[in-house]
């Protein structure tokens, strides 16, 4: 099981680690700052650094972080690429501004569902450059409209932050689950809330296992460019990060 470091500090860029194994599939880490491929959001891509026994260093780009089994996290190498063996120490170091997109847009998508409350996401995909939310919903807003709606809310500043609940909390409250494509992972007893706003009256609060930022005003000015029929009801809402 590989200790998931961003889930204390999402704003982390380097931390050392062990190699634990290490294959043409990836290499396993005890320890990672890499988010993993899922729920829409890309796996983070970086590098590995380590001292080789002659005094040297060897490096190696890490392409894109995935899921391996057992709750490990892979990160995947080019085929040419040189591979540290196990048990060796390793410093990773994350893509932070490819990161930091990723947390802005994906903070983005959270406050999308808060200005269409009662909808369901159908989809999504987050991006570095632009993203998509697809909803259960005949006719959208104009783009306009939500282009507005969004920036005021990041331009209150909206906190953000998360809690763990029990499995059985969620059971008690399934309407905090606001995608009908993804569904919060089971079987450890507890589910990460992320919270945008106060605890007392939240602007949006949902299970989410990604990256986001500290607050809304750090996303900066977002546009939604495209609406795009998906489907009778399913409608395809296109952003981008205005800088």
């Amino acid at each position: 099981m590989t200790e998931l470091l961003y889930r204390l500090d999402p704003y982390g860029r380097d931390a050392g680690a062990t190699v634990v194994s290490s294959g043409p599939e990836g290499v396993v880490l005890d320890r990672t700052l890499f988010y993993a491929r899922a729920g829409g959001q890309p796996g983070d891509s970086g590098t590995l650094r380590w001292a080789k026994p002659d005094g040297s260093y060897a490096e190696a780009k890490v392409a894109e972080a995935l899921k391996g089994p057992d709750n490990t996290v892979l990160h995947t190498l080019p085929e040419d690429a040189p591979r540290p063996e196990p048990g060796t120490h390793v410093v990773a170091s994350i893509d932070w501004e490819r990161r930091h997109r990723h947390m802005r847009m994906h903070t983005t998508l959270h406050l999308l569902c808060a200005v269409m409350p009662g909808i369901y996401a159908t989809g999504n995909q987050i991006g570095a450059e632009k993203s998509r939310l697809d909803f259960d919903l005949p006719e959208p807003p104009p783009k306009e409209w939500l282009t507005m709606q969004l920036n005021a809310l990041i331009a209150a500043d909206h906190p953000v932050g998360e809690r763990w609940i029990e499995e059985a909390e969620l059971d008690r409250n399934p309407g905090l689950v606001r995608t009908l494509s993804v569904q919060p992972p089971r079987g450890a007893g507890q589910i990460r809330l992320v919270r945008i706003g106060s605890e007392e009256s939240p602007v949006d609060l949902q299970p989410c296992g990604g990256t986001h930022v500290r607050s809304t005003r750090e996303i900066g000015a977002v546009e939604v460019t495209k609406l795009e029929s998906k489907g009778k009801q399913n409608r395809r809402v296109h952003i981008v990060l205005k800088d």
